[in-house]
């Protein structure tokens, strides 16, 4: 982006690093929004061969990513477990989150995939412990409480990872922007306006 004037650049990287801070909120909708900011990073650089995204660059953003999907997962089947879910009820958790993600989205502009996740979650884990396994009442309930929050925490894990992504992408493709040139007295950019004009 050597060619572009700074202002412009500036714009131009300034509204792809927005992008990318919008794209880490489609994880509350329960999408890929990592996978797809790492796919946008992998984009810019194509745009950008001059860009320092080097080599640890790219191990830290993956790692990141895989940390995310890691978190996401083993805090909702750790907070599953500690509340007394048992390894069916923790999985009939984990698809009844999708599943109700997948139902509830049209809802409230989006944000019902959130809500049909966590909701998800409890009703999969409570059928499951209570009238498949026939737990306790109120130790179901617990269980399934405990797998709705596990999927709440496991969210926001995964928002704090894309958000450390973005930070990381935003630093390296910010480090090499160009320098402003020196501003011109005001007599000065008089004449240099009325210079091009005529």
């Amino acid at each position: 982006m050597e060619y572009l004037p700074f202002q412009l650049s500036w714009l131009i990287t300034g509204a792809f690093v927005t992008l990318l801070s919008f794209v880490v909120l489609l994880n509350i909708f329960g999408l890929p929004a990592n996978w797809i900011l790492l796919g946008l990073t992998v984009l810019w650089k194509m745009a950008h061969v001059s860009a320092a995204l080097d080599t640890w660059f790219w191990v830290m953003l993956i790692g990141l990513v895989l940390l995310g999907e890691a978190l996401e997962l083993g805090v909702q089947v750790l907070n599953a477990r500690r509340h007394g879910s048992s390894s069916s009820g923790t999985f009939a958790a984990i698809l009844g989150a999708i599943a109700g993600a997948i139902l509830l989205a049209p809802l409230f502009f989006g944000l019902g995939a959130l809500i049909g996740a966590l909701v998800g979650a409890w009703i999969g884990c409570f059928v499951t412990e209570f009238l498949i396994r026939g737990m306790p009442f109120k130790n179901a309930l617990d269980s399934a409480l405990g797998a709705m929050m596990g999927r709440f925490l496991g969210t926001l894990c995964k928002c704090g990872a894309g958000g450390c992504m973005v930070a990381l992408t935003a630093g390296r493709i910010w480090q090499n922007r160009p320098s402003q040139p020196d501003a011109m007295d005001a007599p000065a950019q008089v004449l240099y306006i009325l210079q091009n004009i005529c």
